[in-house]
């Protein structure tokens, strides 16, 4: 029988089917006769539309377009870590080998996951138990340090007949069958599929009450987000949003990574891929790579693709939390998956709101940033999301959509700031515009794990930092000679603190990350000087001879002088401004 579904009009990678009655709603088709992969995405009684996840050029009407009955969906299964992925989940490495071209084929239909490769497979039931949606039933190792979990569909349950012995076996072996209460058999293997849109379900949500360590002090300290938390981090061009990302990848405590470039420069993407496969897991002594994922969807690669790529992430991190692991996920960035939504609003002729962008810009965010979450899952389990955007304003505006919609939905705003970011400054957050909603969920988690001390040092760094940015308003207009010397003083031990504490070194084996315990103790001893050097300008000893004696820029090198494993050197730092200021007194 001859396909009656047949392109009507192709604009760009929007393709209309005219007078079809064959199509339902986000279901997945495959278009022309190369099969592009494609999705529904809106139907009238005379044309169906579809977005196009590949390059149509040449693609002509009257060519067939064949549906598949079921909506977008991912393979999920062994052999998703340590991979590499597009915007619809096809590999790339896979791909490359296929076609013996840096460039992907259209319509290219190599599986997601590897089907000859071999699991070491470990069955954790046995015939009669009863299992219902998210029960895990056999396990393999995916990598040297990740266990892979099969879960049962959450949308299945029913009874074991039949259980495969322990062994190896192929993502697509049978190795559990279940019977549902009407008696029908279904088969279990090592994979499913779930549609990209659709949330994997949860028993309850939490309270996320324990901090992302990150190893970033600007962050840990000033600006913490829990697990399960969202951040945005918003900055122009070369203010370092994709750097920061990557720090947070290598160093935060999450025992998964999902970094989706989403519309990023090609040599950005390859970077990324560079530096993780040299760099090994501080935790496990591995290749960081074997608790990562990558989706590239570089910004060459069609403009729709760039739109699925989110999704495609989120339901990745989404499956791994249902394990129980905890899941931290990078979108670099939301910007240019925003700007694929206004082109292909464009195209589809519908109204635009402010700036261009769709009026739905609003709820298609809200509908990414509540996937992220602490979580109980359904089998017993507690996993977490951390979302982490990167967000590009044009001309560092943050008063653009993207951003001020962005901050709607995240509890953490990290602004990247281009006059630090041009001093070198990094990581780039500006202090006095970012902020975090997390500190009273999180403060119980410091004071019993780093200590009351931690929240207290805090909160003085803080309104020092505010009270210097307050002070250099005066400072521009009639310069800083005209201060007092404990308004000076102000400014100097400000200086210390984002010099030597906020500033910090990626290159440097101390500086790159640094634990929390030290943290503390640097800014207990920035402040112990602040307060023996306030002591002695109230006894009339003039700033001058304070800032003499080295002190402040002794301080600001400690981060590189005192290594991540010998706290004990911090008390040496404090006898010695104690000696020092005790000798300018008597002298």
């Amino acid at each position: 029988m001859q396909n009656q579904d047949i392109i009507y009009g192709i604009n760009g990678p929007v393709v209309t089917v005219k007078n079809s009655r064959t199509f339902s709603m986000m279901e997945m088709v495959y278009v022309g006769k190369e099969r592009l992969v494609g999705e529904i995405i809106g139907i009238t009684d005379q044309l169906t539309t579809i977005q196009v996840y590949e390059e149509t050029t040449g693609l002509r009407p009257g060519e067939p377009v064949y549906g598949t009955g079921s909506p977008m969906n991912v393979t999920l299964g062994p052999g998703i870590l340590d991979n590499i992925f597009d915007g619809i989940e096809r590999p790339l490495k896979a791909i490359a080998e296929e076609s013996n071209s840096s460039f992907i084929d259209r319509g290219s239909n190599v599986s997601s996951l590897d089907e000859e490769r071999l699991w070491d497979v470990t069955l954790t039931v046995k015939e009669g138990d009863q299992l219902k949606g998210g029960d895990i039933y056999a396990e393999c190792p995916e990598t040297a340090i990740i266990k892979h979990k099969c879960m049962v569909p959450p949308n299945l349950s029913g009874t074991v007949v039949k259980v495969a012995p322990n062994g190896k076996y192929k993502s697509v072996d049978e190795v559990v069958t279940l019977q549902d209460a009407k008696g029908t058999l279904h088969s279990l293997t090592l994979c499913q599929k779930w549609p990209i849109r659709v949330p994997r379900p949860v028993v309850k949500r939490r309270q996320p009450v324990v901090p992302l360590i990150t190893g970033q002090r600007v962050i840990d300290t000033l600006f913490p987000i829990a697990k399960g938390g969202t951040a945005a981090i918003p900055g122009g061009f070369g203010t370092g949003k994709t750097m920061t990302q990557h720090q947070l990848a290598k160093w935060c405590d999450a025992d998964i990574i999902i970094y989706v470039g989403c519309g990023e420069r090609g040599n950005e993407m390859s970077q990324v891929l560079d530096e993780f496969a040299e760099l090994i897991d501080p935790k496990s002594g591995r290749p960081m790579t074997d608790r990562t994922v990558l989706i590239a969807n570089t910004s060459n690669m069609p403009v729709a693709a760039r739109e699925a790529s989110i999704y495609t992430g989120i339901t990745l991190a989404e499956y791994y939390r249902d394990m129980g692991y905890h899941v931290a996920m990078m979108a670099d960035s939301t910007s240019r998956w925003a700007e694929a939504l206004r082109e292909i609003s464009g195209r589809l002729e519908e109204m635009p709101a402010e700036e261009g962008f769709p009026a739905y810009l609003p709820s298609r965010l809200a509908e990414f940033y509540e996937r992220a979450g602490f979580v109980d899952t359904l089998n017993g389990n507690e996993g977490s999301i951390s979302i982490i955007g990167a967000v590009s304003p044009q001309g560092s505006d943050f008063s653009e959509p993207v951003t001020q919609n962005t901050k709607r939905f995240t509890r953490c705003f990290w602004a990247l700031d281009k006059a630090l970011a041009y001093a070198r400054h990094y990581p780039a957050i500006n202090w006095t515009s970012s902020y975090s909603e997390y500190f009273n969920d999180l403060d119980p988690w410091y004071a019993k794990n780093v200590g009351e001390d931690f929240i207290k040092y805090r909160k003085r760094i803080n309104s020092i930092l505010q009270e210097e940015n307050q002070l250099m308003e005066i400072v521009k207009l009639i310069g800083s000679d005209v201060l007092p010397d404990d308004q000076k003083l102000v400014i100097e031990i400000a200086r210390v603190i984002r010099v030597g504490f906020l500033q910090q070194n990626a290159f440097h084996p101390d500086d790159t990350f640094v634990p929390l315990e030290k943290q503390k103790l640097m800014m207990k001893v920035i402040l112990h000087l602040y307060k023996k050097a306030r002591q002695l300008i109230s006894a009339s000893v003039p700033i001058s001879g304070i800032i003499e004696s080295g002190l402040f820029d002794k301080l600001v090198k400690m981060k590189y002088d005192i290594p991540n494993n010998k706290p004990e050197m911090f008390d040496d730092y404090i006898d010695e401004i104690n000696k020092t200021l005790e000798a300018i007194v008597n002298a």
